[in-house]
């Protein structure tokens, strides 16, 4: 790493103090004058630095840029191997997620980035991802032989972005099956899960989850369409890095305890679905029914409205009702 980023790295994790210039120099064995340098450097970039005579240097509470070294001081050691990427743009971090894994990117590799210029989401529709004020990340995850569960993997993340929520702050998300998280009625999460395939086996090769969170978007700043319907965490002062960490760390360990039923359980007792009044479209023909269930296996359990109990696997679901939500 550059003296820029070592610096960077003692200051998110000490971001509770100051740390003197003598004690960044004498802990990355560099002069003070390479502190300041590399100080004025961050600063530049775009990073918020508090500078104290006699005190030293300090991140302010409102610099949220995200980094490496930011998500690395928010990870347990058992994740600290991860390997992490932060672009400034990119086109959407689900499609160089997908060209990492196929060029060799191992498990729990993650991509983030302050700003998409196409991000995706389910059924080819776009995700407004403006700078700055969302997290924007993929994670790819490698499934052992025989273990493709897409829907599962989608659950498993969605438990993990509410419980980072409920860690970070004081508010209790909601999940709309199968890929959605919402708070006060409002979408704030999409999530979107994706496959790589090895073209000469045909199998998958990678997973990959792509997660999208609102975290402080402003309404008049949304396009037209999307206001009254996207929400916001509503807490500029929510740090990313640390948001992105306990997301990433959810989503590791929940691919590891998929088949135990702790991960259907977390999402049914986070679940927005019970009891509500919705409707699909089976083949060409639109149905109502009402919710009664998750199946352990992630699907909906719904009894029409013609008194037909089914299970539905995938597809889109329309609430007719967020009242109370």
């Amino acid at each position: 790493m550059s003296t820029k980023n070592d610096i960077l790295a003692v200051l998110e994790s000490e971001r509770a103090r100051f740390v003197s210039g003598q004690e960044l120099a004498e802990k990355l064995n560099i002069s003070r004058t390479a502190v300041w340098k590399a100080v004025k450097s961050l600063e530049e970039g775009g990073h918020r630095i508090i500078a104290v005579t006699n005190n030293g240097y300090k991140l302010a509470p409102d610099s949220n840029l995200m980094s490496e070294e930011g998500v690395l001081a928010n990870l347990s050691q058992k994740y600290k191997s991860c390997p992490i990427t932060v672009l400034d743009i990119t086109d959407s971090t689900n499609t160089q997620a997908k060209k990492l894994a196929l060029d060799g990117a191992g498990h729990g590799t993650l991509l983030l980035a302050e700003e998409q210029t196409a991000g995706r989401g389910r059924n080819g529709k776009s995700f407004f991802s403006p700078r700055g004020v969302g997290l924007y990340m993929s994670v790819i995850l490698k499934p052992v032989l025989g273990m493709e569960e897409p829907q599962m993997i989608t659950i498993a993340a969605a438990v993990a972005v509410c419980k980072a929520v409920e860690k970070l702050t004081d508010k209790k998300p909601r999940i709309k099956w199968v890929n959605d998280v919402y708070l006060d009625g409002k979408k704030v999460c999409g999530i979107l899960t994706e496959a790589a395939t090895d073209f000469e086996s045909g199998g998958i090769e990678s997973i990959i989850v792509g997660v999208g969170v609102d975290c402080a978007t402003k309404e008049d700043s949304l396009p037209q369409e999307l206001r009254g319907i996207v929400g916001t965490l509503g807490d500029d002062a929510i740090s990313r890095n640390r948001l992105a960490a306990e997301i990433l760390a959810g989503i590791l360990d929940g691919f590891d305890t998929l088949g135990s039923g702790e991960i259907i359980d977390a999402y049914r007792a986070r679940s927005l679905m019970f009891g509500k009044d919705i409707s699909f479209m089976r083949g060409s023909e639109r149905l109502n029914a009402r919710v009664t269930g998750i199946s352990d296996s992630g699907g909906l359990l719904v009894r029409l409205t013609i008194g037909e109990n089914i299970e539905l696997q995938s597809g889109e679901v329309a609430i007719l009702s967020l009242t109370n939500e």
